[in-house]
């Protein structure tokens, strides 16, 4: 994959855990891109299949990195990164396939501009590919109590995409189903809070990003199609808890201590009602995953050190 270029290096870092037929079509994809330099790290998270062997059987140019335990995808990437010769980084998810362009769109627009440091494509769903992907759409913004929402997505209502997002701008979060980023900021921030495993470690990111006065932005000329929840699904309560947890976990650590307090009661009152709705439903185990959430957040007081400001 890799070819003489002036063109900076770009190493795609994709953190797999399972789903060996998946992860094959991701990477049948990126031969096929029309970027001239990149490299391809794959870091296996101890998967419970042969993944592993497959990639090396298949793949002889990937560059396969094999935990000894599932790290989750923030411990994935950071580990993969280690492992990264580019200038820039891919963060990508592994259930993922593209247009043969989409990363020359995206190298261009984070070099149109220094302040950029990181950009995500226009995400679409694999299946129904005239729609946005639940999984950050066309870029992702956030209200005031952590509650994210995207260009093409609001709560669980995804729009048809008939260009009414193809303008690039400049967003509050990428997706980590797939975006580019400097690997020296990367680097400065110390990578994905592994303390957040998976989910919302990208919202994170891009916000600590701000705060050092970095800009983030989508391009819809780069684009891609998402499977989505293959390595943990919507109905699992496992996804509820990181959900919760890890949304308290941003405003608690990301906001000046003063807003967090303030902010933190009415949230906490809106996670009541949500709980009260499991529960109404008989969702038991999206109902305990909340309160599971609340429980690390009341005996974890160490994740306050993760402050920012």
């Amino acid at each position: 994959m890799t070819a003489n270029s002036t063109r900076p290096m770009v190493s795609v870092v994709i953190p797999h855990y399972g789903g060996k037929d998946v992860l094959s079509e991701c990477l049948i994809s990126l031969k096929n891109c029309t970027y001239p330099d990149l490299e391809i790290i794959v870091v296996d998270n101890d998967s419970p299949d042969d993944s592993a062997q497959f990639i090396t059987d298949n793949f002889s140019e990937v560059n396969l990195i094999q935990s000894e335990y599932n790290r989750g995808f923030a411990g994935g990437c950071n580990i993969g990164v280690q492992h990264a010769k580019g200038e820039y980084l891919l963060i990508l998810n592994n259930d993922t396939t593209h247009e043969p362009d989409w990363v020359d769109h995206l190298v261009e627009r984070i070099e149109s501009n220094t302040s950029i440091s990181a950009v995500q494509p226009k995400i679409k769903n694999d299946k129904e590919r005239d729609y946005f992907d639940y999984a950050g759409a066309c870029g992702g913004f956030m209200d005031k109590y952590c509650f994210p929402f995207a260009r093409g997505r609001i709560f669980t209502t995804v729009e048809k995409d008939t260009g009414q997002y193809d303008d690039a701008c400049k967003i509050f979060w990428a997706s980590g189903t797939a975006f580019l980023t400097r690997k020296k900021i990367y680097d400065q921030l110390g990578g994905f809070d592994e303390t957040l495993f998976a989910h919302m470690e990208e919202i994170d990111y891009h916000w600590k990003c701000q705060l050092m006065g970095h800009e983030v932005w989508v391009e819809p000329l780069s684009i891609i199609y998402h499977k989505g929840a293959v390595t943990l699904p919507v109905s699992s309560p496992k996804k509820t808890y990181l959900n919760y947890r890890n949304s308290l976990i941003l405003l608690l650590t990301n906001y000046p201590a003063s807003t967090s307090f303030w902010l933190f009661f009415p949230r906490f009152f809106m996670e009541c009602i949500s709980l009260i709705k499991e529960i109404l439903t008989f969702k038991w185990g999206h109902a305990l995953a909340i309160i599971k959430s609340w429980v690390w957040i009341g005996f974890h007081p160490s994740f306050l050190f993760h402050r920012r400001q």
